[in-house]
Parts: C-alpha cells; structure tokens; sequence
C-alpha cells in the first residue's frame, strides 16, 4: 500500500503574506476549505523548497494548507524518474513504458489517493505536483475534490520523447480542473485553454537560504564546513558546526586558499544536471592561472529516495575527480550536504547553501536541461555571476549578455569554458551582470509573487465546473 506522510512546516513570522486583493477574495472564496499540497518528497528538490516557503505563506495569510508526501517504491520511481527524462527530451534508459509500468504507476497512485482521501473532506481543494501524482487526480475527482496538478518540468523543444511521455499520462490528464505550467512552451498539443494556468517557480527571499548575508558570515559558515582554510566567526548560532559534523561530508586534497576566485555549480546528482561535464569543462578550458577552485555542491545522494539515479551520477563525479593529478585535483571540491527533517539541521543546509552562492566569484548551471532554474534564481537574487546553459527555463530567466552569459550548445565544454574564464578575467562584467540580474528576479521570481499566483488559482478552483474530465 502506498503511503501518505504529513509534512508540518514551522510558520515564521516575516513572511510579509497579506490578505488584500486577491488573496482576500481567494479566502472568501475558499470558506473555510483546506489545500492540500501533494508530492513525493519532503527534502531534497527544488518542488519540496517551494512547499516549505509556500506553507508559511498560506498560514501567514490565513489558508488552511497542507503538505502531504506520497511514497512507492523502487519500481514506481524508475518509472517517474524515466518520465522526467522523457519530459526533458532525453531519452533515459531509452526503453519504452508499457503496459506492466502503467499498471504500476496507476496502482500506486490510486493506493496513496486512497490513503490520501482519508485526511480530506469533499470540496477541499488539491494541487497534485510532477508526473509522480497526476495519477492520484481520478480517485481525487470521483471522490468530490477540487484538483489542480502543477508540472514543473518540461523542454522548449518538444520531441517523440515528450510525446511519449504525454501518452503514458494522457488517461490521467483530463482529470485535473486545472493544469499549472511553468512556461507557455511546457503546455501540451490539446489541451484545452481554459483549463492551462501559467505559474512561473520562485525563491524564499526571506528564507535562511536567500536572506541577506555578509561576507564574513559567508566565510565563517565555509570554514565551519572545512571548505576555506581562513578562519571565520566561531560563534554562528544557527547549529552549523553541529550540522556539518554529522551531515557534510567535503571530498578536497586541501581547503581554497584565502582569495582564490571559485566557480560553484550546485545541484542534484541528476545527468541532467551534468555534474561531470561541469567537471570535464573546468579541467579542460579553465586557465590555471586563474587560480580558480570549482566546487560541486549537492544533496547527500543516499537522502533523495525519489531519484533513484543520484547515486550512480555522484560515484561517477568522485571516480572523474579520483583521477586527476594531484596539481588539479586539489582545485577541485565536492561538497554533499545531508537532508534532514529536523527544523535546525534544515536551517543550517540552508544557510551553508547560502554562503556557497554568496561567496562564488562565478555561478555556473550547465544544465542538458532544466524546466526551470530556481538555483539560477537564488544566484541572481544573491546578485552573483552567471554562466548558465540556454535551455528551457534557464532561456526564460536569463538574458545573454544583461543579466548572465547563456551557452547555446550545453555539450560544448570548451563554449562553457570561455564564457566561465571570461568572467573569471572580467571584475567590472561580473558586477554589471550580477546588479541588472538581481535588478531583473526581483519583481519576477519572489514567493511573495508566487503566492499571489496561487491565490488567483485557488479563486479559479473554487468556482470552476465540477464537471471538467468527467
């Protein structure tokens, strides 16, 4: 049997929620109903950060909102994972999804709707999030919910990937009242427009993670961690030496030395990320003279239960970098920071993350893919340099040139190199891109923006048809 977990999330203060406009009108029209958030992890992933900041809001406003994470097993998320890759154009392991994994995947789904339903009362609203849940919506439907299902990922570039992907899914959806796209371009061929919202992701800016941070606080919490050999502050007080004792693990021949310029990609163990040509890229076409170190910073791979891939993907990584000689292997540092559902070791993830982009001289994303960049919104917002890959989301956010430097081809290495190297050599560049990228992400990548969105989507919810999918 599928199983459901309730995900409690702490409501901070400052999270400036208000209740006029349209969030007043949402909470009229909501009446007392509850939201409910479902998805398929509670940490780890750029969807569970939006959960989290978004939790807060809506109890700071006044919803009743909550978070539950469906769970399955290895076989259900080998079939999802393949689904993300399909829908990011990439073939995956290039097998085709029949009729034993539709089966599994809507077993699955109708168990943790099962489940589900029994913490729901009908006429409560639900958002279902990424491929992983859009099979829950017909139970959800028959049983007198509201349901939405918000997708996060998808390519500019659609192919017989994509369709395929849509195939599998397309039984499930015609359930949903609503479907949430993060770009116009990720909305499939038929669907109809009256039931397409767009709703662009976005970052906490008042979270550990996004809030402001002076430089000597950045270099107190890398030292803390082991990654810079200069010393720092010695009182934190955010439970960051207590966390990076159990939980960080730094894989480095020696700290960066004080001054040296770093080049910070952070991200999952995903090959979509592509870690490992980030790596190639560095070594190839970074000048040594630069004297640049690159760090590789992301999830603990064993935390992530629902990619099953981030292992094989960070075992590769540590081998490529294993094998360097020692002169360029000790610019090169990997960096694994342990999940946790515990409230301070949260905090302190967050606030390592923090000083990683705080403390990059550059910021790379050499993304194959990428349905949208919330880590290219955290660098922009932290007003950081940006070399980025330009596809999908990335091509939305980022304009070449204004506010970050855009690579076309994200396999050409010695493309990314240059644009990297060039920033490296270029002080008055880095801040003229790093101030037009804050300049730009803040009216547009904010939660507060975000959290209106899904004020006027829950107002459309509430007085949409019951009947759409029946």
């Amino acid at each position: 049997m599928a199983e459901i977990t309730t995900v409690e999330v702490p409501t901070p203060r400052d999270t400036r929620a208000t209740r006029d406009g349209v969030v007043g009108a949402a909470l009229d029209a909501l009446d007392g109903r509850t939201i409910w958030h479902i998805n398929t992890t509670a940490v780890g992933g750029g969807v569970a950060e939006l959960l989290r900041s978004a939790m807060s809001r809506h109890a700071e406003a006044g919803m009743r909102a909550r978070w539950l994470v469906m769970n399955g097993d290895q076989e259900f998320f080998g079939i999802t994972k393949q689904l993300h890759h399909l829908f990011h154009g990439s073939p995956g392991h290039g097998r085709p999804l029949g009729e034993g994994e539709f089966a599994a995947y809507e077993r699955t789904t109708r168990e943790a709707a099962a489940t589900a339903l029994t913490h729901m009362n009908p006429g409560d609203l639900v958002l279902l999030h990424d491929p992983q849940t859009l099979g829950m919506a017909p139970a959800l439907r028959r049983a007198g919910m509201r349901v939405a299902w918000r997708s996060h990922i998808g390519t500019s570039f659609p192919g017989p990937e994509v369709t395929a992907a849509w195939t599998f899914l397309g039984p499930f959806l015609k359930e949903p009242l609503r479907c949430v796209f993060s770009l116009p371009d990720y909305v499939p061929p038929g669907l109809e427009p009256q039931r397409v919202a767009i709703i662009a992701p976005a970052i906490d800016d008042v979270s550990d993670k996004c809030r402001p941070m002076e430089d000597a606080e950045a270099r107190g919490v890398l030292a803390t961690v082991g990654l810079l050999g200069s010393p720092g502050p010695t009182n934190l007080g955010e439970g960051v030496a207590a966390y990076a004792g159990r939980r960080v693990t730094v894989w480095q021949d020696e700290p960066v030395p004080p001054g040296a310029p770093t080049v910070l990609q952070l991200a999952r163990w995903d090959p979509l990320k592509d870690m490992a040509g980030t790596l190639t890229s560095f070594i190839r076409h970074i000048d040594p003279a630069t004297r640049a170190h690159l760090i590789l910073a992301g999830p603990d791979p064993a935390d992530v239960a629902d990619d099953p891939e981030n292992m094989a993907v960070f075992d590769a990584v540590l081998r490529d970098r294993a094998a360097l000689p020692a002169d360029v292997r000790r610019r090169v540092h990997l960096v694994g920071l342990g999940l946790a559902d515990d409230t301070a070791e949260l905090r302190a993830n967050a606030l390592i993350v923090n000083a990683l982009q705080r403390y990059a001289t550059v910021v790379v994303q050499k993304s194959l893919e990428e349905g949208f960049g919330l880590a290219v919104a955290e660098a922009m917002w932290k007003g950081r340099p940006l070399v980025a890959s330009a596809v999908g989301g990335i091509r939305a956010q980022v304009t070449h040139g204004v506010t970050g430097l855009l690579v076309d081809d994200p396999t050409d290495l010695a493309a990314f190199g240059r644009q990297v190297g060039r920033l490296l050599g270029d002080e008055a560049l880095r801040d003229r891109l790093g101030r037009a990228a804050q300049d730009h992400c803040a009216p547009r990548y904010l939660a507060e923006r975000e959290f209106r969105d899904h004020a006027s989507l829950y107002l459309d919810l509430c007085g949409a048809p019951t009947a759409v999918g029946r």
